[in-house]
């Protein structure tokens, strides 16, 4: 009888050993199974594309207009400007004394083309304040005096300019504007012509300034730049020492025409 009971004892022990491993290696197969088949299963459109215009995104340079690129301008944008900058002084109601009498004659400036930087921020998405800087040497003469023709000599102007613009389409690929603004002229490095004139001192100057121009689009954050300004100021130059006989002085409102096109990248 003890042997029996036993007996019985180690059969149940071990049906419910193999019971337990067979649901073991079942659950195991089905497991494998279920890696096999994700592992295997085609993958949706959204899960093709999405990577590939991840990497689209990713892989969109400087040179290129990507989907998240903004169109045209807007507040906070700060833009860099390298411009050809061609200076047309207009030379307007010029008087010229000798010997401190004033005697006939007008005073000439050369024009010159010059490279031009500007800097323009946006303060709202029609209104931006632009700094413009350039350097240009001028040669300058006096015209048709009792001594004929006098050269001058020349001067280097700095003439930076301060501008409000308004602008009509800032959200557009081509954007025209109009400004109003102010400039500070100061001339250095100024070369007396010699023979005539010895010494020359041109004075501190400047005046209001208008503009109009027109910014577009091309690729990017890569914009082209027209733009036309128009400042009024006037020089006021001497040559020689005051009390000589070849002391001359000059006024002239130069009234320079700033023609301007070029490259500029918004960051």
């Amino acid at each position: 009888m003890t042997f029996s009971i036993k007996s019985c004892l180690a059969a149940m022990t071990g049906s419910l050993l193999s019971a337990a491993t067979f649901q073991v290696a079942h659950a195991q197969q089905a497991a494998s199974s279920a890696s096999q088949s994700y592992v295997n299963a085609p993958l949706t459109t959204s899960q093709v594309m999405a990577p590939k215009a991840a990497m689209s995104d990713h892989a969109c340079g400087i040179f290129k207009t990507c989907s998240s690129t903004k169109i045209g301008f807007g507040k906070g944008d700060f833009i860099v400007r390298l411009s050809a900058l061609g200076v047309l002084p207009q030379d307007m109601d010029s008087k010229v004394w000798l010997a401190n009498k004033p005697i006939s004659g007008h005073i000439s400036t050369t024009n010159q083309v010059m490279p031009e930087l500007t800097f323009m921020y946006f303060l709202t998405d029609n209104l931006s304040v632009d700094l413009i800087a350039a350097s240009t040497r001028h040669e300058v003469a006096a015209q048709g005096t009792p001594l004929g023709k006098i050269d001058v000599g020349s001067a280097w102007v700095l003439p930076p300019t301060i501008t409000f613009a308004w602008h009509f389409r800032p959200h557009k690929r081509f954007n025209p504007y109009i400004g109003v603004g102010g400039t500070l002229a100061w001339f250095h490095n100024m070369s007396p012509a010699g023979g005539v004139v010895q010494k020359l001192n041109v004075g501190f100057t400047g005046g209001p300034s208008v503009n109009a121009g027109f910014d577009y689009q091309l690729v990017g954050n890569w914009f082209f730049n027209f733009d036309v300004k128009q400042i009024f100021m006037r020089m006021h130059a001497w040559a020689n020492d005051n009390g000589s006989p070849t002391f001359i002085k000059a006024h002239n409102a130069l009234n320079p025409t700033l023609v301007a096109a070029g490259i500029e990248y918004r960051f």
